[in-house]
């Protein structure tokens, strides 16, 4: 009540979006367009407009095109996903279709929160090894038949697909520890290159320890060197 006398002006941007979604949806329209609606918001109304756009939808039954750059939104509201690079489309499917097979390196990087982590090697055998270090890591049957022998290629792991094992193949240095209570993201140096390993509950590792992560074969994932397309 107390906002139905205030001009457009003298709301926050929160509320113009919010006021703006409001205004589409009485309409009545074909379908909806939505460019970024949440991104005006903080944290916590974010997360209950989410939820609402959801009733929505489910009460509404209409055809809703949903632009975002935030992944979250985008796993949580999708039916059906288009995933865009540089204007182009990479990939469509349902968010778990996405996250779970990948079309592309840019998929495989943009979906999942924190990001897929990435080494560049070869196939060797049934095992890849790392150009830049000694990592000799095991792949399962299905990924070295398809890639075939030698074929440099970009390996991907997700964070949640790790875990820290004393005999693990990939040794790295703790750089960051990002303790979020639930678990705990530990960003660790290999050769170089950042991985983040994610970890149950508040991590006992400290910075400059030297950790050693195994990661799960069937969880792995093999990217075209050339064309970074999924094998």
């Amino acid at each position: 009540g107390t906002f139905l006398q205030r001009k457009p002006r003298e709301l926050s941007g929160g509320q113009r979006q919010r006021v703006a979604m409001g205004r589409a949806i009485v309409r009545e329209p074909a379908a909806f367009l939505f460019d970024e609606p949440l991104s005006n918001l903080d944290a916590k109304l974010r997360v209950q407009m989410r939820l609402e756009i959801q009733k929505l939808h489910r009460e509404l039954k209409t055809t809703s095109i949903f632009v975002t750059h935030d992944q979250v939104e985008a796993m949580t509201l999708a039916n059906r996903m288009i995933v865009m690079n540089a204007g182009l489309v990479e990939q469509i499917g349902t968010p778990l279709e996405v996250y779970n097979h990948p079309a592309t390196m840019y998929v495989a990087g943009f979906i999942g929160s924190p990001a897929m982590n990435f080494i560049k090697g070869k196939v060797v055998g049934s095992h890849f090894i790392a150009d830049t270090s000694d990592t000799k890591i095991a792949l399962g049957e299905a990924l070295p038949k398809r890639a075939g022998e030698g074929a440099a290629v970009h390996l991907g792991m997700r964070p949640e697909h790790l875990k820290l094992d004393a005999s693990g193949p990939i040794s790295g240095t703790v750089e960051m520890i990002e303790a979020l209570g639930a678990d705990s993201l530990l960003h660790i140096s290999v050769a170089g290159t950042l991985m983040v390993v994610r970890v149950s509950g508040i991590s006992e590792a400290k910075i400059g320890e030297t950790l050693r992560v195994a990661a799960i074969a069937e969880k792995l994932y093999l990217f075209d060197a050339a064309t970074s397309k999924a094998i």
